[in-house]
């Protein structure tokens, strides 16, 4: 077989590894779970988790929970993205303020988040605004390190040509500082995205009334272990959602970037 035939091979087998991977690791955990007689409660199979997949989905529960978790996500997502941008962007142009900051910032980073999610909660009530806050200080940090990475990885060449031009504060800003530092930027951003659901349950789990951990721990409490399943794998499905929406995203802004590499 010819080095362009194995090639070509391959591609054509490439979209379907996923599927195949995902329905192999389906009948290893079916044979695990038949195999070892654990009762259900310990370890239910692949077909009793769908069970009380559309149970959960039929009585309205599951949708009603991940909405509610799903809200949490976007507006502590959008929170922690618009604060770390801005405060990123300003970091990275001021050594001062570095300086200033960098100590509560490292040290913010530092705390695990399972040993202050209660302290905000108790703070801040079991109601939404506590997941938002937990979820926002989960996003915050990542994508505030690739702000400031990636403005500071402008070259001076680019400014000097910017500054020979004329041109305005603004114009460095739009046109060359957010270009220049958008594909670190939405790295950051692919990396909160999925983080920001870990925020929320988070915070549901330490206390609350809804939501997808409050089905976590409705389900642990009753040894509904199915119902962790689905709960858990509605997460893990936000997650990829909200992964491939920055990806599809970046994609499109950045088309001018994979433009440039065909050149």
């Amino acid at each position: 077989m010819t080095a362009s035939s194995l090639t070509k091979h391959v591609r054509k087998i490439r979209p379907w590894l996923g599927p195949v991977s995902l329905l192999a690791g389906l009948l290893a955990w079916q044979a695990v779970a038949h195999l070892s007689a654990l009762p259900s409660f310990i370890l239910p199979g692949p077909s009793e988790v769908w069970s009380r997949f559309l149970r959960a989905a039929s009585d309205g529960s599951l949708l009603r929970n991940t909405l509610v978790t799903l809200a949490e996500i976007l507006s502590g997502l959008m929170v922690g993205v618009l604060v770390a941008t801005i405060l990123g962007y300003l970091v990275a142009k001021s050594r001062l303020l570095e300086n200033l900051l960098s100590p509560y910032l490292v040290a913010s980073q530092a705390m695990p988040l399972v040993a202050i999610a209660p302290l905000l909660v108790i703070w801040f009530g079991p109601g939404m605004f506590s997941k938002v806050l937990i979820c926002a200080l989960t996003v915050f940090f990542p994508v505030l390190v690739n702000t400031i990475v990636g403005v500071r990885a402008v070259p001076p060449a680019l400014y000097d040509l910017m500054y020979s031009l004329r041109a305005t504060g603004r114009e460095i800003l739009t046109k060359l500082e957010v270009p220049a530092a958008l594909p670190v930027f939405l790295g950051g951003l692919r990396i909160g995205a999925t983080l920001s659901v870990i925020g929320a349950v988070v915070g549901e789990l330490v206390g609350a009334n809804s939501g997808l951990g409050f089905m976590i721990n409705v389900g642990r409490g009753q040894y509904d272990t199915a119902l962790v399943f689905v709960a858990v794998f509605t997460l893990v499905a936000l997650a990829l959602a909200l992964y491939g929406m920055v990806a599809w995203f970046e994609k499109r802004l950045l088309i001018w970037q994979a433009a440039d590499q065909d050149h």
